[in-house]
């Protein structure tokens, strides 16, 4: 009987530190709902990296200190090209992270994955104001009058150059180039007065040309980029299309065209080591690049041909996403911390601190804000660019799903010209490879 009752007594301490060891892991796994007391935790995928990355560390950390009920965490996962895939590998399940960092042209992988939860519905259930935002940033995130993401870090190509070099070679370093001729014949005025310099460069990037031609009023894709029905065919079968690849052609001829492929950090190191004296880059990299040259640099618009007025600029960079399936308390969490993320005061600090626009434009009136731009004036070119830009289809920006590859393929065009090659050819090869993109992936869903 003795040892009956020692081995039930046994049993019943089994079973309780069993139900104790299960208890604990429930309570650790990831996206589980937090202990009474404890922070609700937020997984936050992000592909920030360098300064940028610097910046986000310091205002997660600052929201995290700023009140008792949510943590979240912050964690790169690479580049956007890298971020992306891994998400859709675990989208749905408990490993998928609360919210996501996406590029610009990842939005309809998104919408078409299933797999988010549109901030509409958060935005819905308060009354929350979207109308505060910029207008320029928020018309590309409105898909069907539906917000799917909040927007985040946004930025716009602008045009760097050498304002030692304009003066020497006797041009004006307060007034840039305007139009794609004006780039050209400062190009020739540089390389005449530094034969060591040339006088510009264009990163073989398919973001930049959709930007040039939005800049000239372009469409990228029918049903009006996109946003009126799923695209059947490119758009840019034109003289606008085209005119970007002569541009270069034209400068490579000339003897003008620095060459440096698809490497953008290999373009920047040129600029910096005075090898070329104007390129086009992303306005998130004015700290970067206005810190370390040692010369004196002039940010400008975007040019356009002669021929076309300017239209403005479309919106590039990433949002934030909402993953479906969480507890209601994860994502409520999550959607407090995109809220913070929009206030004047976090935004100043982000814009200063990347370049990037600040998503609020009343960040604009912050006073450290107001100190960056007294200090670093150029930060303003890339806001009054923006601020400057025609709403339309062209500068929406365009959306579907097989944006990247059809970027892959007009770098791979624009490489074929700038090493000699037949403007036509790359060009009309272009255009069936991309149709072709937009077939096959209109085939993929059904449609």
């Amino acid at each position: 009987m003795m040892k009956k009752f020692f081995a039930l007594i046994m049993a019943s301490l089994l079973v309780i530190l069993a139900g104790c060891g299960s208890n604990q892991t429930s309570s650790t796994e990831k996206g589980s709902t937090s202990k009474k007391g404890e922070k609700q935790v937020v997984t936050f995928w992000h592909s920030m990296s360098g300064v940028p990355q610097e910046t986000l560390n310091s205002i997660v950390e600052e929201y995290n200190n700023s009140q008792d009920k949510v943590q979240v965490n912050a964690e790169f996962q690479g580049t956007y090209e890298e971020s992306l895939p891994k998400f859709h590998s675990v989208g749905g399940t408990k490993d998928a992270p609360t919210m996501i960092q996406v590029q610009e042209i990842g939005s309809m992988s998104m919408i078409n994955s299933g797999n988010v939860e549109p901030i509409q519905k958060f935005i819905d259930a308060e009354n929350y104001d979207m109308s505060g935002l910029e207008e320029n940033i928020i018309n590309y995130y409105k898909v069907d009058d539906k917000f799917y993401s909040m927007p985040f870090n946004s930025s716009t190509p602008v045009m760097y150059y050498n304002k030692d070099a304009f003066k020497k070679a006797g041009l004006d370093p307060e007034k840039a180039p305007e139009t794609f001729e004006e780039v050209e014949e400062a190009g020739k005025k540089i390389v005449k007065s530094n034969d060591q310099m040339k006088g510009f460069a264009l990163q073989a990037y398919g973001w930049l040309f959709e930007e040039l031609l939005a800049n000239q009023g372009g469409l990228l894709l029918n049903n009006d980029n996109g946003r009126t029905g799923t695209p059947t065919a490119v758009e840019f079968d034109n003289e606008k299309g085209k005119s970007i690849l002569e541009w270069a052609k034209r400068m490579t001829d000339a003897g003008t065209f620095a060459n440096y492929g698809t490497n953008s950090d290999n373009m920047l190191s040129g600029f910096l080591a005075g090898d070329v004296a104007m390129f086009l880059q992303s306005s998130a990299s004015s700290r970067d690049v206005i810190d370390n040259a040692p010369f004196e640099v002039g940010v400008a618009f975007l040019p356009h041909p002669e021929a076309e007025e300017r239209q403005g600029v479309a919106i590039g960079g990433a949002s934030l996403w909402m993953s479906s399936g969480k507890e209601e308390a994860e994502q409520n969490a999550a959607w407090d911390f995109m809220k913070y993320l929009q206030t004047p005061e976090v935004q100043a600090k982000w814009h200063v601190g990347t370049g990037y626009f600040a998503i609020n434009p009343a960040a604009y009136d912050e006073q450290v804000v107001k100190d960056a731009y007294k200090e670093m004036p150029q930060l303003q070119v890339s806001v009054q660019q923006l601020q400057a830009t025609k709403p339309s289809f062209a500068t929406q920006g365009a959306l579907m799903d097989m944006i990247p590859a059809e970027r892959k393929i007009i770098e791979s065009a624009l490489e074929t010209v700038y090493n000699g090659g037949d403007v036509d050819e790359a060009f009309n090869s272009a255009v069936e490879q991309v149709n072709a993109a937009i077939e096959q992936s209109n085939a993929a869903r059904g449609k």
